[in-house]
């Protein structure tokens, strides 16, 4: 099995429409199939300019915990995109930004750290583009950038190998520092700076 990184972000239930258009926001501006309807747990209506499991059907969250999407992100280009760009051939973009696609987001309405928070987990399909997250300075700007624009409290790197997690962002600010360090011992540790999801 190959390398799966990922960018996980924490919200409050009632930013993931805000969240979900802030990632159609980095989305490619041509389409070739059609935007894809969704219907959130609250209610919630948006058309995003992904797929679902690789079809455009509408999906209603209503009744599910989860939501998966298939997405082709634009970051702006950095010597790490650059590089991936020369090897696997997306083209540099007007605006110098670079197309990375599939990228996986598996969204959990109860995450897994905490039920009363969201979470939008965006996952690199092959080893090569794990590695590409790992190194792209641009990359983890655009999920950070993400986190904050949409009023997420956490957003981590996890390699999804047993190495710590890296937490980028923690309640309003950039943060360096790792799950299973001296400030965060475990997952119970980070989840419990998080404030009340009502609030």
């Amino acid at each position: 099995m190959g390398l799966i990184y990922s960018y996980d972000i924490y919200l409050r239930p009632r930013d993931v429409a805000r969240a979900l258009a802030n990632l159609a926001a980095l989305a490619p501006p041509e389409r070739a199939v059609p935007p894809l309807e969704i219907t959130l747990p609250g209610g919630d209506r948006l058309a995003l300019p992904f797929t679902s499991d690789f079809k455009s059907e509408p999906v209603d969250c209503s009744t599910s915990n989860t939501l998966e999407l298939d997405m082709s992100l634009m970051f702006d280009a950095d010597d790490a995109l650059r590089e991936y760009a020369q090897a696997k051939g997306p083209e540099l973009q007007a605006g110098g930004r670079i197309r990375i696609g599939y990228i996986y987001a598996m969204i959990r309405f109860e995450s897994v750290l905490d039920p009363g928070y969201t979470s939008v987990e965006c996952w690199a399909a092959t080893s090569e583009m794990s590695r590409l997250f790992a190194r792209s300075t641009n990359i983890r700007k655009a999920f950070t950038e993400l986190t904050a624009d949409s009023g997420g409290v956490c957003c981590l790197f996890d390699t999804g190998d047993g190495a710590p997690e890296q937490v980028c962002w923690l309640n309003g600010e950039p943060f360096q520092g790792i799950v299973s360090g001296p400030r965060f011992p475990d997952w119970r540790a980070l989840s419990a700076t998080w404030p009340d999801p009502e609030k």
